[in-house]
């Protein structure tokens, strides 16, 4: 199961409509905007909205701490984890 980290702390339980793997639209969708995958401490996905910094959306701190190199650079905006076999 994917989780959606809203720059809030709120954590939603996510699937993908097909209940297999994400959509380019969906996973748009849920970061409003163009994707970028980075990875987690936990080896999992994260994707983000590409754009986030420049559009200057909100630290999501919940976010920052799973990010790999989040002690370097901060996540921002609405994220989706999910498992590398989740995506196309």
């Amino acid at each position: 199961m994917a989780q959606l980290i809203k720059v809030n702390g709120e954590t939603i339980d996510v699937t993908p409509t097909n209940n297999t793997n994400f959509t380019l639209e969906e996973l748009q969708k849920y970061v409003g905007g163009i994707i970028q995958i980075i990875g987690t401490k936990s080896k999992k996905l994260m994707i983000i909205n590409e754009e986030g910094k420049l559009f200057n959306l909100k630290k999501n701190n919940k976010a920052t701490k799973l990010y790999e190199y989040g002690s370097e650079d901060m996540v921002v905006g609405d994220v989706l984890i999910i498992d590398e076999n989740q995506i196309l």
